[in-house]
């Protein structure tokens, strides 16, 4: 939205702008200026040709200093063989008493007192209420309101614009 409405107002200031380049061109008189001088063409030197240069040769890649040495042999070592490992005996698991816990003494148990029920009141039944008639509102009508009166659009003589010649 933010955007169409830039362009909108880009859109107004390009017309107005171009509107008041064109007043400001109809409002200045032309000069007239002198012609321009005739500026003779200087003649182009001439430039003696290039030297040729010759191709210097590609540099060949220098030799290995090291001289290559062939690898020598390396006889296989043949595998050592180990002996098995030993075979480690189960320890037999020591057997270590069980806690003996104390038992404790049971408290007695104490008997809930016995709650009496309160005897339920019996309330009276609800009084029966009597359905009063419905009093009659007046119906009073209202006057109309009054149209609203707008005040009188001004009026704007705007100077007519002159024709163009």
């Amino acid at each position: 939205m933010a955007s169409l409405v830039f362009l909108v107002a880009l859109l107004l200031s390009c017309s107005s702008m171009s509107s008041a380049a064109r007043h400001l061109e109809e409002a200045v008189p032309k000069k007239e200026y002198p012609p321009h001088p005739v500026v003779p063409e200087l003649p182009k030197p001439e430039l003696p040709p290039h030297p040729a240069v010759p191709e210097l040769p590609k540099p060949e890649p220098p030799h290995p200093l090291v001289p290559e040495v062939p690898h020598p042999m390396v006889p296989e070592v043949p595998k050592h063989e180990l002996p098995p490992h030993p075979a480690v005996p189960e320890l037999p698991k020591p057997e270590v008493p069980h806690p003996v816990v104390p038992e404790v003494a049971k408290e007695p148990e104490v008997p809930h007192p016995v709650v009496p029920e309160v005897p339920k009141k019996e309330l009276p039944p609800h009084p029966a209420v009597p359905k009063l008639p419905k009093p009659e509102v007046p119906h009073h009508e209202m006057p109309p309101f009054p149209k609203a009166e707008l005040p009188p659009k001004p009026e704007f003589h705007f100077p007519e614009p002159k024709a163009k010649p």
